[in-house]
């Protein structure tokens, strides 16, 4: 059965930024690597992970959230898992994911990536379920955590790029 890496990122980037180009890019080489890839089912990232996934052939699940009103998922969702409240999406797409992959975001990024990272901190999370951060966008709050307690730091890998992740992945989820 392929694994499932789990995405989180901003819904607000837009076709033309570096962001969503990485993350179309993250999408397609996961679907390449045999991975399943879940995430929000919305635009910015969400979408452009899932647009990149489709394109090289992938499936997509996509965890939607009654509450926010947005309507039907982004047209690249193979699967759509709606829910009615923000911590049952969340915990959704935490259950589905052998791994997380971070891209830059917002408040909801850093929600899901504050929650992935506290529960491998606290051992709740299987130890095999790796963190990626893709780029530089984090590694203030990385640093700012290390700098607390060293422990923060070894929760999480830290890569340039999707190239890098997808590799890092595949190496590790064998």
């Amino acid at each position: 059965m392929a694994k499932t890496v789990t995405v989180f990122g901003t819904s607000k980037a837009a076709q033309t930024e570096t962001a969503f180009e990485m993350a179309v890019v993250l999408g397609r080489e996961l679907a390449k690597a045999g991975f399943v890839l879940a995430n929000g089912g919305y635009g910015g990232t969400m979408l452009a992970s899932a647009k990149g996934a489709c394109q090289a052939g992938g499936t997509v699940i996509g965890v939607t959230c009654r509450a926010f009103k947005r309507g039907r998922a982004n047209p690249y969702v193979t699967e759509e898992r709606p829910t009615e409240t923000l911590s049952e999406r969340l915990a959704t797409l935490i259950a589905l994911g052998d791994a997380y992959v971070v891209l830059p975001g917002g408040t909801g990024t850093l929600l899901e990536l504050a929650h992935v990272w506290e529960h491998k901190n606290k051992g709740f999370a299987e130890a095999n379920k790796p963190i990626v951060l893709v780029g530089d966008f984090w590694m203030p709050l990385v640093e700012m955590m290390q700098s607390q307690d060293p422990r923060y730091r070894a929760c999480i890998e830290c890569v340039n790029d999707a190239d890098q992740a997808v590799g890092l992945l595949k190496e590790v989820l064998k």
